[in-house]
């Protein structure tokens, strides 16, 4: 049910309490009828019922279903053992190679210093003329208009 149906089914629920409790109200609306007079009660009757006796219905048993097959259980796969270790091959013994004639050391380093910068000429300096002067003017703004 969409929450869109819980409004109207909260109206009808309310709809049907409250005509059940105004059919269920014993006070009539009404005054009495002018002509009422009181009825003579009816003779009671009074009717004897034999003795009542229970038989309870005659008992079948049922015997429980037989149990479902229950499925195999699922194929797990083993892998087989990993091989044993194989012993591991006799030690032998290798002698190092004989140095080789190793070269002479290097010479001592001496540090050179780099030859002094030959002097270039300086450019001469460019002298650019001043840019020209503006004075500044003020512009008042306009008078208002009235």
């Amino acid at each position: 049910m969409g929450t869109r149906q819980w409004p109207r089914l909260i109206i009808a629920l309310a709809f049907c309490l409250m005509s059940m409790s105004v059919a269920a109200d014993d006070k009539p609306y009404y005054g009495q009828p002018s002509n009422y007079y009181p009825h003579p009660t009816p003779p009671t009757y009074r009717q004897i019922n034999p003795p009542y006796y229970y038989k309870s219905p005659p008992y079948y048993y049922k015997s429980p279903p037989p149990p479902s097959p229950s499925p195999p259980p699922p194929y797990v796969y083993k892998s087989p053992p990993p091989p044993s270790p194989s012993p591991p091959p006799p030690y032998i013994y290798k002698s190092p190679p004989p140095p080789s004639p190793s070269p002479p050391p290097p010479s001592p380093y001496v540090y050179k210093s780099p030859p002094p910068p030959s002097p270039s000429p300086s450019p001469p300096p460019s002298h650019s003329p001043p840019p020209p002067h503006h004075p500044y003017l003020y512009n008042s703004p306009p008078p208002p208009v009235y």
